[in-house]
């Protein structure tokens, strides 16, 4: 019985320049370059198109990426982890937790607790299976500098962890523009797998593209490569088997003559790579609403929380005929 191929190197058409090329470009495993795009191994890599097909191809034979069972399909499902939000509001809302092998995008304006949520998930992230974490690191990309180490600490803290473990097990990296972003990403996966990664944060996914592809003339090259990079996130999710979170703004519909008058930023790219929605709104008395917007198998639901000390817990409305 022949050994099995574990080693880019090994793989038939690649060559020791061949493999130090993949490498500087970030594939350096098996797992990572059968889940490349052949046009991003040409652009990333240098490779000859004929090259970078013959390498997507050994890669994904390998480890048998093309065709599969239904019931394998639902066996690999069951490698599904949940990580809690230390708030069984929030769990439930989410079938259970934040699952891993997806993107679960959070949409709200400002101040409506995306980077809390955020940070709370870094915490719990980190905590065994039976307290609802999933026992590895987080990656959290900051592109605004929302992070706060300080109030990860005071977390931590409330919850009686060691905060300086805590926040030893969080890889930070602010990202200054959207090449900057993509290029943090596209290096993600060889971090992941070394630092054993199950928590990946981008807080927030558009705000660089926002704010580098102004007017209508520059919409479709945004569009195209936000889409290429998002897809590379759930490629990582669902190769590495960790979780995905990225934030997301609000925009003003001009359509909505009833109902909520804004939407989720982006348009059809990011509600189609997005697996789960969840838009965070502010509500009365101090508390925080979730929703979900938009899942293929959550129905549309909402839960109460808030922010404390802790980062965010359980809440309901007062009923104010209580009072």
């Amino acid at each position: 019985m022949a050994e099995a191929i574990v080693d880019i190197q090994d793989l038939n058409g690649v060559g020791p320049v061949t493999a130090n090329k993949l490498r500087e470009a970030g594939y350096d495993s098996i797992a990572s370059l059968a889940i490349a795009p052949i046009r991003e191994l040409i652009d990333k890599a240098g490779l000859e198109n004929s090259v970078a097909l013959k390498i997507s191809r050994a890669a994904r034979e390998t480890i048998q990426t093309d065709f599969i069972t239904a019931k394998q399909l639902y066996e690999r499902r069951k490698d599904l982890q949940r990580l809690s939000f230390a708030s069984s509001n929030l769990d439930k809302l989410l079938g259970g937790g934040l699952e891993t092998q997806a993107i679960t995008e959070f949409v709200g304006e400002f101040g409506a607790g995306k980077s809390q949520i955020c940070m709370k998930l870094s915490v719990i992230t980190q905590l065994p299976a039976k307290d609802g974490g999933l026992e590895g690191k987080v990656l959290f990309i900051d592109t605004e500098g929302t992070f706060a180490a300080q109030r990860v600490y005071q977390m931590a803290t409330a919850m009686q962890l060691d905060p300086e473990k805590i926040l030893d097990g969080i890889i930070y990296s602010r990202v200054y523009n959207s090449d900057h972003q993509i290029l943090t990403v596209d290096h993600a996966f060889k971090i992941c797998q070394e630092e054993k990664i199950k928590l990946l944060v981008v807080d927030s996914i558009l705000s660089h593209f926002r704010g580098e592809y102004i007017g209508r003339e520059s919409l479709s090259e945004r569009q195209q490569r936000l889409n290429s990079h998002l897809h590379k996130l759930l490629r990582i999710a669902q190769a590495l088997n960790l979780a995905v979170v990225i934030t997301n703004q609000v925009q003003a519909n001009p359509q909505a003559f009833f109902g909520d008058p804004t939407r989720p930023a982006g348009g059809n790219i990011l509600a189609h790579a997005s697996t789960h929605r969840v838009m965070l709104k502010k509500a009365s008395q101090g508390l925080r609403v979730a929703k979900i917007i938009d899942s293929p198998y959550l129905p549309e639901s909402e839960a109460y929380f808030q922010i404390t000390e802790k980062g965010v817990e359980d809440a309901a409305p007062k009923n104010r005929r209580d009072d």
